[in-house]
Formats: C-alpha cells, sequence, structure tokens
C-alpha cells in the first residue's frame, strides 16, 4: 500500500533520516539497474558477434561480415514487435502507457512492466548493434525505482521531483562511470535548479550508483585518450570552429526531431523497423563502426587510427543510421552517438586546420568537438563538458578551449533554435 505524499513542512530528526535512507537506496538501485544493463549489452554483444576478448569494434572486425546483417535484422523484428505491442497496449489502456523520465520529473507514476519492457527492449537492440545510444534505459530504471521509492516513503512533492530525477542521474552515472557528469545531469537538464536541496542528493546518488556498478561496470573511463595539450593553434580553432558544430549539431537534432514526429504509429512500425536495420546493417558490411551506441567510432576518431576522410564518412553515415533508427519507431537516447559525430566532425576540421597551422595534437580536436556537438544535442552545456572530460580522462589543459568552442556552438544552436520557435527559420 503506498504511503501519500506528505506536503512541505518543518524538518524534523525523522525526516532527515528518512530521507537520507531513502537517498541512498536511490542510489544503490540505481546502481544495480546500470549494472544489470552493463552486462545485458555486452552479453547480447559476445553473442550476436561472437567474441570472448577485445572491445565490440574488434569483435566486429573478427565475426564474419554477415553477423552485422543478421543481427540486425533480428533487432529490427524483436524491436518492432515489441515496441508494437507496448504501444498498442499503451492507447487501450492509457494508464499503462511508456512514461518519459521528464514526465515521471513532473508528477506522472511510470507503470513497472512497461518501463522495464522498454528498458529491455533498448537494451537489446542496442546489444545487437542499433545504432542508437544506451544511457536512457539506465536512466529510465533508475527514475522508476525513485519513484516507487518516493511513494513508499511519503514524501512530499518536490522531494519525489528530486529524488527521480537523482535517480535518473544515477543510472546514467552508473552505466557509464561518471558520477560527476549523471549529478549535473539531473541538475541541470531535469531539474533546472541549482541549490542544496538537488545538488546534494545528486552527487550522492551518483557516488553511491558508481561505485555499485563498478562491481560489474570496469572504473576506466569509456575512451582510451592521451592526456592532451593547448596549443594556441588549438585555441584560435576552437574559436573558429565552434559555430560551424554548432550548425551541424542543430542540423542533427532537428532531423532526429522530425523522425521522432513521423515514425511510426501503428502496425508501420513492424515494416519500417526490420527494412531500416537491414539496411543499417548492409552498410556496416563496409562501415562496421557505425553500429551501435557509437562507442565504437568515438573510439576512433579520439585515436586517428584510421584515415581522417574515412573517419568522417563514417560520422557523417552515422548521424544517417541514427535519425533512421529514430524514424523507425526505436526508443534510446543520442549521447553516444553524438559524441562519437562530434569527435569525428572535429577530427575532420582539426586534420584540415593542421594543414593551414602545424603542430598540434589531432585527438584534441575530436575532444573539442565531440563536447560542442554535445553540448548543442543535449541543451545542457555543463553536462556536455563534464561528460565529455570524464568519458575521456581528461583534466583542466583543454578546459579553455573546450568552454570556447562550446561558448561558440551552443550561441548558434540557441539563436537558430529561436529563430525556429518564432518562425523566422
Amino acid at each position: 500500500m503506498r504511503t501519500a505524499p506528505r506536503p512541505a513542512g518543518p524538518a524534523t530528526p525523522g525526516w532527515l533520516v528518512r530521507l537520507v535512507v531513502v537517498t541512498a537506496l536511490v542510489g544503490v538501485g540505481a546502481g544495480i539497474g546500470g549494472g544489470l544493463v552493463y552486462l545485458g549489452l555486452h552479453a547480447l554483444q559476445h553473442l550476436a558477434f561472437g567474441y570472448s576478448e577485445g572491445d565490440f569494434y574488434e569483435g566486429l572486425l573478427d565475426a564474419p561480415p554477415v553477423n552485422r546483417v543478421v543481427a540486425l535484422a533480428v533487432a529490427g523484428v524483436v524491436g518492432a514487435v515489441g515496441w508494437f505491442l507496448l504501444r498498442r497496449w499503451g492507447r487501450r489502456v492509457p494508464q499503462h502507457a511508456v512514461v518519459s523520465v521528464e514526465q515521471s520529473v513532473n508528477g506522472r507514476r511510470m507503470p513497472p512492466f512497461v518501463t522495464i519492457a522498454n528498458a529491455a527492449l533498448q537494451v537489446i537492440i542496442v546489444g545487437l548493434g542499433a545504432s542508437i545510444g544506451r544511457e536512457v534505459a539506465p536512466r529510465e530504471l533508475g527514475a522508476l525505482w525513485a519513484g516507487w521509492l518516493a511513494e513508499r516513503a511519503g514524501v512530499s512533492a518536490r522531494e519525489r521531483r528530486i529524488l527521480v530525477a537523482c535517480g535518473a542521474g544515477a543510472g546514467l552515472a552508473a552505466v557509464y562511470n561518471v558520477p560527476f557528469g549523471g549529478a549535473v545531469f539531473a541538475v541541470e537538464i531535469l531539474l533546472a535548479e541549482v541549490s542544496f536541496a538537488t545538488v546534494l542528493p545528486a552527487f550522492a546518488t551518483s557516488a553511491v550508483a558508481a561505485l555499485v556498478a563498478r562491481i560489474v561496470v570496469p572504473a576506466n573511463p569509456l575512451y582510451a585518450v592521451p592526456a592532451l595539450h593547448v596549443t594556441p593553434s588549438v585555441v584560435v580553432w576552437s574559436v573558429l570552429a565552434g559555430p560551424l558544430i554548432g550548425l551541424a549539431a542543430v542540423g542533427f537534432v532537428r532531423s532526429a526531431r522530425f523522425a521522432q514526429d513521423h515514425r511510426p504509429r501503428s502496425w508501420g512500425i513492424l515494416v519500417a523497423m526490420p527494412l531500416t536495420f537491414v539496411a543499417v546493417g548492409v552498410v556496416a558490411l563496409w562501415l562496421p563502426a557505425i553500429l551501435g551506441n557509437g562507442r565504437a567510432l568515438g573510439q576512433l576518431a579520439f585515436a586517428a587510427s584510421l584515415p581522417v576522410l574515412l573517419i568522417l564518412l563514417m560520422s557523417v553515415v552515422k548521424a544517417a543510421a541514427t535519425v533512421g533508427t529514430i524514424g523507425a519507431g526505436a526508443a534510446g537516447g543520442t549521447l553516444t552517438p553524438s559524441l562519437a559525430i562530434g569527435a569525428g566532425l572535429g577530427l575532420a576540421g582539426g586534420a584540415a586546420w593542421n594543414l593551414l597551422w602545424p603542430g598540434a595534437e589531432l585527438p584534441a580536436f575530436a575532444v573539442i568537438g565531440a563536447a560542442a556537438f554535445l553540448a548543442v544535442t543535449m541543451r545542457a552545456p555543463i553536462t556536455a563538458l563534464l561528460l565529455t572530460l570524464e568519458f575521456t580522462n581528461q583534466g583542466p589543459d583543454l578546459l579553455a578551449p573546450v568552454m570556447l568552442c562550446i561558448a561558440g556552438a551552443v550561441a548558434v544552436g540557441y539563436v537558430l533554435e529561436r529563430s525556429r520557435v518564432t518562425g523566422v527559420a
């Protein structure tokens, strides 16, 4: 039996103890959820592509190329049938419709079975190679767990809102081992409020979740990138490249939004998703790095381990594959796809700049481009900055050029989006 949310009132020792316990349990549950998502993804990747050691990209190269098409075909069928049934059920019984994290933060209750099934479908398709981010599933599981705990603890509506946002951020922190980025995601994006009441539980839940998830999630950064250093060339490039990267990011955001708005609403998903996924699998016969959530392509860009023009081509195709996956009806995120696309664009732009002003490290351009592109797609410059630095394990030396590039990119994104809303563009 649920306890009704209590109205806000004076703090008491009992209230404080209850809130501390609930906050800690939100972190523990989000960490377990993030760990399960990580294990599920890797189990499916190893099953689909038959490798036992190495990373996803190495597994793709070692497996027979036909596996890429077969795995995507299976993902398309499973995803199409699963989401067709979930969404049809939600239309007939509104209380069982899929509820997003943002809607839950604003007070809606997430139905447990539907939320878990929706997250599981995301894990399945990404694990089998679908071109979409994996971060939404652990966020949904963290928010579901936090909402359930808040109901039973009888906290106020405001406290529930904060806990649900913190649960979602903690899920992100757990699956990627980014405790700082997960906490700031909850505060900057979901709550849009910086105060003791939001920052403290966000820090606590994300830290606890990341520590719990480390039982299965590696503690090392998501990408292997050497320590990079700032040079005058990199600083000037960051200022000039920011608006261009922002323009590209806005194009990606608008394409993804258009695809989301025009995705199949009924039985059309049963045709569109398998066909789209198979098409992506066929393209992956020549460009395998476009598969998955973008980590493979991002690592190639950060390491500059392939010809720059090839990485640029894969970045453009990755953007098209991600938009197509969204348009086919799949649920998921664009965090790591955006990071990979931005890294590819930054690498290409930096390589061209090095012809004019030689001497800068190519991976620095990729990291800066990734952060700027992500800042626009997330509409959250601080979160994008911190996530990129945590993902790549970079110190403060690169902060200034990253911030300059983000500022230019976000400014362009803000102007273009404001023009779209007011009807000027």
